[in-house]
């Protein structure tokens, strides 16, 4: 076999092996049965709805930007139609295996089972959420392209319409199209759908089976260099002011410091959820200088990389790593350079923003979700 012939071979084999992602339902089919954990505490039948006239399946998910945005928008849903004998019942069809974490830079939350309850509850969601994300079993039976991807059943529970809520994306707020709303009224008053079918747009789902490339991900991240440099005052006043473009998260720590080392794995999981957004992170040890080999080890061991996005605004400053040493002999001067209000406790973080100005500050073991939730609001403040 010629070697054009072998590579189309392996190329089809490849191609073979990946799971395909499952059709979208047609119209007319009927619901399928599920029986699904929710956030309750308990396990939801399609039975349990019979007595609905309407059951209007919601396949969304806590990470993405276009389910965070819709969130608000579901629970009026559910309002404005409860008492007229509507279900609404929200699906997680996204499974954590299937989730890299450059995917997860514009939510709080991943969408694991337990994030989905304070996810839930800061969106004021009053109907039932589901986890399908374990086994995907509903979210494939159905076809569900993306979060949200809106499937509503009539009384006979034949599919009468799916796709999107509405024109709405990212946008926070109210909505002058409304497809669901649109659909349901139909419905309710047996009347067709008048556009039956409309494209669900959103992340895509996130399959289990993409567990595989989370992983190679993963040992790609964990292949890169980790770098660390000597810091003096003058380069601790340049990460300061922050030419760089980026909201910047500066972290102080040591290898002595238990909350410290306690930390690190979710800041530098942080680091890798925004690495695609304007964002970078700045670690600076304050260990003794004679001790850099016992900081690049510990920095190698939680792979402090250097995110490919991040290397062009630390060229833009002039830099080379992302890792420092502080080399001066009084920290009194490094505090008074990055944050004058640092009492000098370990650990302690500070988010700077790109006209140099801390947006947010602590001192302490972090809590990743306020980090982040921190993050996001900087990043949205931007021009």
């Amino acid at each position: 076999m010629k070697p054009t012939y072998l590579f189309l071979a392996a190329s089809l084999t490849a191609l073979s092996a990946e799971p395909q992602v499952p059709p979208v339902m047609a119209i007319g089919s009927p619901v399928p049965d599920f029986a699904l954990p929710g956030i309750d505490g308990k396990e939801h039948k399609l039975a349990d709805f019979e007595s609905s006239k309407v059951l209007c399946l919601i396949f969304t998910c806590n990470h993405c930007p276009d389910a965070v945005a819709a969130a608000e928008r579901m629970e009026a849903l559910h309002q404005d139609y409860k008492d007229k004998g509507v279900a609404v019942v929200a699906v997680n069809s996204s499974s954590p295996l299937g989730l890299r974490p450059d995917e997860l830079g514009y939510g709080v939350y991943g969408d694991t089972f337990e994030e989905m309850t304070p996810f839930a509850k800061e969106n004021g969601w009053t109907f039932p959420y589901l986890n399908d994300g374990e086994t995907q079993t509903l979210s494939s039976a159905c076809g569900a392209q993306s979060t949200p991807h809106v499937f509503i059943f009539g009384e006979d529970r034949k599919l009468a319409y799916t796709g999107r809520m509405d024109d709405a994306g990212r946008k926070f707020g109210p909505v002058e199209k409304s497809y669901v709303r649109d659909a349901l009224d139909a419905v309710l008053a047996g009347k067709p759908v008048a556009t039956p079918t409309t494209r669900s747009f959103g992340c895509s789902t996130k399959w289990a089976w993409k567990k595989d490339q989370v992983a190679a991900d993963q040992k790609a991240w964990e292949a890169q260099p980790v770098t660390v440099a000597k810091l003096d005052v003058d380069t601790a006043k340049k990460l300061r002011k922050n030419g760089s473009g980026n909201v910047r998260l500066v972290n102080f720590w040591s290898t002595t410091c238990g909350p410290c080392i306690a930390e690190f794995p979710e800041l530098v999981d942080t680091y890798r959820r925004f690495q695609n957004r304007s964002f970078d992170f700045v670690t600076i040890s304050l260990d003794p200088p004679a001790d850099e080999p016992k900081v690049q080890k510990f920095l190698a061991k939680q792979h402090a990389a250097l995110a490919g996005n991040t290397k062009a605004s630390v060229e833009k400053d002039g830099r080379t790593t992302n890792n420092y040493l502080f080399a001066g002999d009084n920290p009194d001067l490094l505090a008074e350079a990055i944050d004058s209000e640092w009492t000098g406790a370990q650990p302690h973080s500070v988010l700077i923003s790109p006209d140099g100005e801390i947006v947010w500050r602590h001192s302490g073991q972090i809590n990743a979700v306020e980090l982040r939730r921190a993050i996001i609001k900087a990043l949205e403040g931007m021009p």
